[in-house]
C-alpha cells in the first residue's frame, strides 16, 4: 500500500516539537520586543544633565532610603537577539528625586539605533520628577529591551548614591 501524503510519524513529531519550541521562543521575544538588524555605530543622545558629579547633603526617598544629592553616571547593557547593547545613563538627584536624566546609546545594530533613539526621546517624561526608588521602566516610546539596560544602570546609581 502506498500513501501519497503521509509523512513518517517521527518526522511529524519532530516538526511539532520544533514548532512549539519556536512559538515559545517568539513569545519570549514578543514580551521583550525584539530589536536589532544590520549595524551602525551612531549614538543618539537626549536631555541635558549638569556635568558635575559628586554629592552634597542627603535626603530620604519614599522608601526611607537615603541618597546623596548630585549627578551620577552608570552603564547598563541588555541582550537583543543578535547583540549585546549598551547605554550610558546620567541622572541628577535632589532629595531622592530624579531632576534630570541623560541617556546616551551605543547601538551596534540599525534597529537598535532606532529603539534606543525612541527610548532616549521618551525617558525624561517617564522619570524626571519621580523618586529614584519608584523607577522601574518597562517600555518607553515603543522600546522595551533598552529599558533593561536603563533599569540596570539605575540600580548601580542607587548603590553609588546611598548615603
Amino acid at each position: 500500500m502506498i500513501r501519497t501524503n503521509a509523512v513518517p510519524r517521527p518526522v511529524r513529531t519532530a516538526a511539532a516539537v520544533i514548532g512549539v519550541a519556536g512559538a515559545f521562543a517568539l513569545a519570549g521575544c514578543a514580551s521583550q520586543t525584539a530589536t536589532t538588524d544590520a549595524g551602525t555605530n551612531d549614538a543618539p543622545a537626549s536631555s541635558s544633565t549638569p556635568q558635575s558629579t559628586g554629592s552634597s547633603g542627603s535626603s530620604t526617598s519614599s522608601s526611607s532610603s537615603s541618597y546623596k544629592d548630585g549627578s551620577y553616571t552608570a552603564e547598563g547593557s541588555y541582550q537583543t537577539p543578535e547583540t549585546v547593547e549598551k547605554i550610558t545613563v546620567k541622572v541628577t538627584l535632589a532629595d531622592g528625586t530624579i531632576t534630570a536624566v541623560d541617556v546616551t546609546g551605543d547601538p551596534q545594530a540599525r534597529e537598535s539605533q532606532q529603539y534606543q533613539s525612541q527610548f532616549i526621546g521618551g525617558i525624561s517624561d517617564e522619570v524626571v520628577g519621580k523618586k529614584i526608588d519608584d523607577i522601574k521602566v518597562s517600555r518607553v516610546a515603543g522600546s522595551s529591551l533598552t529599558s533593561g539596560g536603563f533599569n540596570q544602570a539605575i540600580e548601580e546609581i542607587k548603590t553609588e548614591a546611598k548615603g
